[in-house]
C-alpha cells in the first residue's frame, strides 16, 4: 500500500516508524520516506564543516561526535541504535562483522570520502544497506596534494626544511641539495579516473609527458595525447615519475611490490594519493634506501597513522598526513554532497553517489 496524500497506508513489515516518519520498502533499489513531522536520525562519526553541521540540524537528527575521537565498535553500533543512517570518514573501518551488527533501522551508509575501501560493501548490500561516497569535488585538491608530493619529493624539499629548522644550514655549493628536475619529464599515472586525470593536467604545465594504465582506455579528449599501456609492467619502465590514483580493493593490494618495482627506471619517483593498501611498505623502503626509487612522496600509508616507522627514518621521503583533500572549499563539498545523497534516499530517489 502506498501514501497518495497526506496518510501513509503499510506496504509490509515497515508499517512505520517512530509514528512520525513512516519507511516503505515497497520500491526496489530505493528507501522512500514520507515526514509527518520527526527527521531521520544520522550518526556523524567526525568532526564535519560548519556548513555541514548547519544543514545537518537543520534537515536531520544529528548525533556529532563531541570531541572528535575514532568511535570504537561498540560504540559506534550503541550509538546507532534507533539511527536510520550513518555518515562515517575513511576513519571508521566497517567491516563485514561490524555492518552484521548495525541495527536494523540503519538503512544508510552516507560516506564523507570517495574511497570506500573502509566500507565491506558485499555485507552492506546483504543487509540492504545503502552506501554512497563524495566522488568529483575532491578531485582539485588531491591533484594539487599530488604535484606538491612529486615537487617536494624531487627537490628534496623535507631534507631543506629540516636543515633550516634544526639550524644547520651552513654552506651553498653548486652540490649542496641536489635534486631532480620534473619539467619535461615522463609522469605515468595508474587509474586515469577523475583524480588522475586533473593530475595529467597540471602536469602538462611542466611540460611532462603523460602515460597511463587503467582497466580500460579513456576516450582521446580525455586522453590529450596521453599514451596507454594496456600491460602495467610496459608503463613501470617507461616513467621518471609515478603517481597512484586507484582505488584500494583485494586486486589492487600491494600493487607496487618489489617485482614491479623493480621494473622502474633506476631514479624514478613515487607518489600516491589514493591508499596505503596500494604499497609493499617493506618492498618500498628497501628500494629507497638502495637508491633505485629516488624519492617518494606519500600522503596516504598501510595502517593509518601509525605508519610504518621506516619512512620516517628515511631522508629520501616526502610525507604528509592524508590531507589530500583538506581545503575548506573541498571539505564543505564533500560534506554537502554526502547530505545531497541522505537527501535523496530519504526522499525515495536513488542517491547519484551509490556505490552499494
Amino acid at each position: 500500500m502506498v501514501d497518495t496524500g497526506s496518510h501513509v497506508v503499510s506496504c509490509g513489515r515497515h508499517a512505520d516508524w517512530r509514528d512520525d516518519l513512516a519507511y516503505l520498502d515497497c520500491w526496489p533499489n530505493s528507501l522512500q520516506y514520507t515526514s509527518m513531522g520527526a527527521k531521520p536520525k544520522v550518526i556523524v562519526t567526525r568532526k564535519l564543516p560548519e556548513a555541514v553541521e548547519a544543514r545537518l540540524r537543520r534537515d536531520y537528527e544529528p548525533v556529532f561526535n563531541a570531541d572528535d575521537h575514532v568511535y570504537s565498535t561498540d560504540e559506534l553500533i550503541d550509538l546507532c541504535d534507533g539511527a536510520q543512517a550513518l555518515l562515517p570518514c575513511h576513519s571508521e573501518h566497517l567491516a563485514a562483522e561490524v555492518i552484521a551488527r548495525l541495527p536494523d533501522s540503519v538503512k544508510a551508509i552516507a560516506n564523507f570520502s570517495v574511497g570506500v575501501d573502509h566500507v565491506d560493501l558485499e555485507a552492506a548490500r546483504a543487509r540492504n544497506i545503502i552506501v554512497t561516497n563524495t566522488p568529483d569535488v575532491l578531485s582539485d585538491a588531491t591533484a594539487e596534494i599530488a604535484m606538491l608530493l612529486m615537487l617536494g619529493a624531487a627537490r628534496r624539499a623535507a631534507e631543506g626544511d629540516r636543515l633550516i629548522r634544526a639550524d644547520q644550514w651552513r654552506l651553498w655549493s653548486p652540490a649542496f641539495m641536489v635534486g631532480t628536475q620534473i619539467t619535461g619529464k615522463t609522469l605515468g599515472i595508474i587509474g586515469m579516473g577523475r583524480v588522475g586525470q586533473v593530475t595529467a593536467r597540471r602536469a602538462r604545465g611542466f611540460d611532462m609527458s603523460i602515460h597511463y594504465h587503467n582497466r580500460r582506455r579513456v576516450p582521446a579528449e580525455i586522453e590529450q595525447g596521453a599514451l596507454y599501456h594496456e600491460r602495467l609492467e610496459t608503463l613501470l619502465g617507461a616513467c621518471d615519475v609515478l603517481s597512484l590514483h586507484c582505488p584500494a580493493s583485494a586486486q589492487t593490494r600491494h600493487l607496487i611490490d618489489a617485482k614491479r618495482i623493480a621494473l622502474l627506471r633506476p631514479g624514478a619517483i613515487l607518489v600516491n594519493t589514493a591508499r596505503g593498501a596500494l604499497v609493499d611498505d617493506e618492498a618500498l623502503q628497501e628500494a629507497l634506501r638502495a637508491g633505485h626509487v629516488a624519492a617518494a612522496g606519500l600522503d596516504v600509508f598501510n595502517d593509518e597513522p601509525d605508519i610504518h616507522p621506516g619512512y620516517r627514518a628515511l631522508a629520501n621521503t616526502f610525507l604528509l598526513p592524508h590531507i589530500g583533500s583538506a581545503t575548506r572549499e573541498t571539505r564543505d563539498a564533500m560534506g554537502l554532497r554526502a547530505l545531497d545523497n541522505l537527501d535523496a534516499i530519504f526522499a525515495g530517489r536513488e542517491p547519484g553517489d551509490r556505490v552499494a
